[in-house]
């Protein structure tokens, strides 16, 4: 253990909901996790003639009615019924009733990195072609990123802190850390947290694919993400939702709640380099990560698993490579890594609760998920990425890591349930 300790309240995590391509549902997503199974396919979401990209991770078989009235579905933004979605599977799940609770003792941070793109886009496409007359007055409130937040705490009556926080990719981990914080300082016994994200929509999809910056393996799409690999040409867009209750431990066992696992601390810090590209030697990412290892009270050599950020990207998986052997020190050699990106693909602002969620069930069930699609290793990507075939571990601490563009880190601390 380390000289600094955590300090504040201790903060479980008593719930989880997940809307995701590899389905809906902790049980459901876990079994494609631990099987290997992808969640890439060609997108049906809209015509892709003339885009080079034309696959994405999709969820399928979503009704938004089996989680809201339909008056609420057809109003809201697609990302705000996954984020609901999300968020009553989750409250379910940790048998907290927020209603029962007084308002401020229960709030929500869900974040989103592009919020409803699928309205903005609509609305335009409505003003030019109808008027102004004719756009949606719904429209404007269902663009924001905060909105799913918002609806959030009018449906399951939750009154606490309430907002959205925005880093691009990383947004998600940082909603996490944000809520956690809230539950330390005394602020809410209880927090809704995660992330929401549905951007297969044509223009982001088309201004990801000016940017060269998807894979264009449209025919074999389940084995187009693969991180950490030589061949690797992209990272793919994919939508949904992961959410999770956090709740003050004491809290938490004096009910006598299920309990996940922990969130031990988090770091948060900035590149300072370029708009998209990360710090070639991952400096940021590092010190992100030393920071939620300090804040943790932990030394590198007590974690058994990082969840990488890995999407796919020649100069991110070098650079986090980079920052994990910075970070680990002779403990790299011995860390597992993987990146569940090469299954879910990448959830934007939702891809680090995603992403937190697969390590607290690993850490929980004692299996680490595949890095798939790691067929011929990158050569300057050296470290033990559990490719393709999940691992059996025990695990005593994990980071997850989630990098954003503008050069947003944050790394969360992870522990095992208390015995």
């Amino acid at each position: 253990m380390n000289d600094s300790s955590r300090v504040g309240r201790r903060v479980a995590v008593t719930g989880m909901g997940m809307v995701t391509p590899l389905g809906i549902g902790v049980d459901e997503v876990w079994q494609a996790l631990i099987s290997g199974r992808s969640g890439i396919g060609l997108i049906s979401h809209f015509d892709t003639t003339g885009y080079p990209t034309r696959i994405a991770g999709e969820v399928p078989n979503f009704d938004p009615e089996l989680f809201m009235d339909r008056k609420t579905a057809r109003h809201v933004a697609r990302y705000c019924q996954f984020a609901l979605a999300a968020a009553r599977m989750a409250v379910d799940d940790s048998g907290l009733d927020p209603s029962k609770l007084e308002p401020d003792q229960v709030g929500v941070v869900v974040s989103s990195a592009a919020g409803g793109m699928e309205e903005i886009e609509r609305a335009h496409q409505t003003l030019i072609e109808r008027g102004v007359s004719r756009i949606s007055p719904f429209m404007a409130p269902m663009m924001i990123t905060d909105m799913a937040a918002g609806l959030i705490a009018i449906e399951l009556h939750a009154g606490g802190p309430n907002y959205a926080v925005v880093s691009a990719c990383a947004s998600g981990s940082h909603a996490l850390a944000d809520a956690s914080e809230v539950i330390r300082r005394g602020d809410a016994v209880a927090m809704i947290a995660g992330g929401a994200e549905a951007g297969i929509t044509p223009l982001l999809m088309g201004a990801f694919c000016q940017m060269s910056a998807m894979s264009r393996r449209n025919e074999d799409p389940q084995r187009a993400c693969r991180p950490f690999d030589i061949d690797r040409d992209g990272f793919v867009m994919s939508e949904g939702a992961v959410v999770m209750v956090l709740e003050e431990m004491g809290h938490a066992q004096a009910r006598g709640a299920h309990i996940w696992g922990e969130i031990l601390g988090a770091g948060a810090s900035a590149d300072m380099y370029h708009f998209t590209a990360p710090d070639p030697e991952g400096r940021g990412a590092a010190r992100a990560m030393h920071q939620a290892l300090r804040r943790a009270g932990l030394d590198a050599d007590q974690v058994d698993y990082i969840n990488a950020h890995g999407t796919s990207t020649s100069l991110g998986d070098i650079a986090e490579t980079l920052a994990i052997r910075e970070v680990m020190g002779d403990h790299a050699e011995k860390v597992a890594v993987s990146s569940t990106k090469s299954m879910t693909g990448h959830l934007l602002g939702a891809a680090g609760a995603l992403e937190a969620a697969a390590s607290l069930l690993a850490m929980q069930r004692g299996l680490i998920p595949p890095t798939i699609n790691l067929e011929n290793q990158d050569p300057r990507c050296d470290l033990d990425y559990v490719a393709n075939v999940a691992r059996p571990a025990t695990i005593r601490a994990a980071l997850s890591n989630s990098f954003g563009f503008g050069g947003h880190n944050a790394s969360l601390a992870l522990g095992p349930a208390p015995v």
